[in-house]
Order: structure tokens, then C-alpha cells, then sequence
């Protein structure tokens, strides 16, 4: 089939365009990122002096960077709609985010919708998988603090033990307050079928838009941050509005990202900018933390109800294009 003139010419603007958007990127993390590690450095002996001050203002450099990272999807006219639960409600307490994994762009999304809720950004800590120690980002999550794991079964155990070491060592030190991670343990495209056939085996529900996740992080997690007295204990009250003035980790909160026609963005899709506008969905649920079950087996079942849930979430909104 011929190209027509207009066809052609469309495709050049977008060519064009990805250029341009790729060199001013490429431009802004030239100067940020170093930016970022030079004032960190300077700064060093506040950190000897002061360290609550010097993680502060890490914070805050590090809120910076993220805001810029979504400004390159907000160009591009990829915006975020949220609703459930008002996560704002619980932005100053300490909390564990349990978010479906499809994409690279997952993360962008997360940038984007998390800047306005209050400290989280410059307060959070990032579970993400090793490969991303290697990007462009990786020495600012290395510096931040964030965890990079790596997957697979023979590294498993290893992981968790320095997963609940990193976050003795560095959650607290640094007044750490959210922690996000991807229960399932990598992107849907690569764990679906396996994740299937284990559900077929194990007579679980099929699950086609989200895969099941997995025990080890969540768990190390609760056991290490959430004070004892808390974890495994009745609930009372709304607890999604009642301000907590206990200590450690007081919320999970469970967030599914929905994207058009089940089509997620990819991070080059967000640096090129090539495809059009979108609007991304983004859905919260809040639980108290003292409703999460500590015993593994009822753990991993609080887990797959949640996934389940995500699943008919989904499934509901590629039908209707509706929340």
C-alpha cells in the first residue's frame, strides 16, 4: 500500500520530534544527575555533623529529580487519573506499596502521581530489580538508598537476607516512610504464563492482567518494620482516616496501575514521547497494617486475595474503559 503525503509527513514529526525530546533529555541528565552527586558530595561534612539534615536535603534534590523524570511524560501528554482510597490521608505515617507490575514505565507513573503527596517522594525507598543499578539513575538510587534485587530462585534467599539488612541499616537512619514494591516480581509479559501454570497446578484462580505474587520481600518487610505489638492484631475504627501515632510501619497500601486497552508505557515511550496522549489509572487501597496477617501461609493468601481483586479491577476497566 502507498505511503501518502500526509502519512509521510506524520511520521517525520514524530521522528523529529522523539530527536529533539531524546537530546533534551539526554541534555537534563547531564546536568542534573552530576548536579546531584557534586552537592551531595559538598556536602559531606554536614553529613558527619548533622546527618538528619543532609538526608533532608537529599530529599529534597531527589523529589527534584523524580519531578523532572515526569515532566518528560507530562510533555509527551501522559497524565495519571487516581482514585479509591485518599492515600494523602496517610502521607506522613510509614507505609509498604504493593504495585502491578507490566512496564518499565510503572516507575514514571509512580513519579508522576506521588509528587504531590506531601514528603513521600524525598522520604520514599525503591525495591526494583538489579538491572536498574546500571542505568542512568542507578548511582542517584544507589546514593538515595534504594534496594535493587535480583531475581531468580538461586538468588533468592541470599536477597532477603540483604533486603532485611539493608533496611536495618539504612530505613530508619535515613527517615525512610514508603516503600514501594513489585510483589510479582518482574514484568507481566515475562511472568504470565509461568505464573499460570503454577496456579493451574496449585488449582488458584487463573489470572490474566496481573501474575501471582510472591511471599519473600513483603514478608521481610513486615517482619523487620512493623513493631510487633502491631502486626497480627484486631483492627479498630476507620483506619484509613484515623491518624496513628504509634511507631514503625502502619499501613499497606495497594496500588493497581491500568493503562488504555491494557497497553502499558514503556520507559523509551516516555523518553521519545512517540506515542499519543494517554491517560494512565491508578487505583489505591489502603489497609491498617495491624489487618495484615503475619503467619506466612495467611500472608500469602492476604496477598492473592489482593491480586485477585487487582485482577477483576482490571479486567472490569479493559471491558469498560470506566473506573
Amino acid at each position: 500500500m502507498a505511503v501518502t503525503l500526509e502519512q509521510a509527513q506524520r511520521v517525520g514529526y514524530v521522528c523529529l520530534k522523539a530527536l529533539l525530546r531524546f537530546a533534551f533529555m539526554v541534555a537534563n541528565n547531564l546536568v542534573a544527575i552530576p548536579s546531584y552527586v557534586l552537592y551531595l558530595i559538598m556536602l559531606q561534612p554536614l553529613r558527619v555533623l548533622d546527618s538528619q539534615s543532609f538526608w533532608y536535603i537529599e530529599g529534597v534534590l531527589f523529589k527534584w529529580l523524580l519531578a523532572m523524570v515526569a515532566s518528560w511524560g507530562w510533555w509527551a501528554g501522559y497524565t495519571v487519573v487516581e482514585w479509591g482510597d485518599d492515600v494523602n490521608a496517610v502521607s506522613e505515617d510509614e507505609a509498604m506499596v504493593l504495585v502491578n507490575h507490566q512496564a518499565t514505565g510503572d516507575v514514571c507513573t509512580l513519579m508522576m502521581c506521588l509528587q504531590d503527596k506531601g514528603t513521600v517522594v524525598r522520604q520514599m525507598m525503591w525495591l526494583m530489580d538489579h538491572i536498574f543499578k546500571y542505568t542512568n539513575f542507578g548511582i542517584v538510587s544507589l546514593i538515595h538508598g534504594d534496594f535493587f534485587i535480583r531475581q531468580g530462585r538461586a538468588h533468592r534467599d541470599q536477597q532477603l537476607v540483604l533486603l532485611k539488612e539493608h533496611l536495618e541499616k539504612y530505613y530508619r537512619s535515613r527517615n525512610r516512610k514508603w516503600i514501594v514494591l513489585f510483589p510479582e516480581g518482574g514484568f507481566l509479559r515475562k511472568r504470565r504464563e509461568t505464573s499460570q501454570a503454577f496456579a493451574k497446578k496449585n488449582n488458584l484462580p487463573f489470572l490474566k492482567h496481573v501474575t501471582l505474587p510472591r511471599l519473600g520481600a513483603t514478608q521481610v518487610i513486615l517482619e523487620t518494620l512493623v513493631a510487633p505489638q502491631e502486626n497480627g492484631t484486631p483492627a479498630g475504627g476507620d483506619a484509613v482516616i484515623k491518624e496513628s501515632k504509634s511507631k514503625g510501619l502502619q499501613w499497606v497500601i495497594d496500588a493497581t496501575i491500568a493503562y488504555p486497552k491494557g497497553e502499558p508505557l514503556d520507559i523509551q515511550t516516555w523518553i521519545l514521547g512517540y506515542r499519543q496522549p494517554t491517560v494512565t489509572h491508578v487505583h489505591y487501597r489502603v489497609f491498617p497494617v495491624k489487618d495484615v496477617p503475619a503467619e506466612p501461609e495467611a500472608l500469602t493468601h492476604w496477598l492473592y486475595q489482593r491480586f485477585i481483586e487487582k485482577e477483576d479491577l482490571l479486567t472490569h476497566f479493559y471491558e469498560t474503559e470506566e473506573p
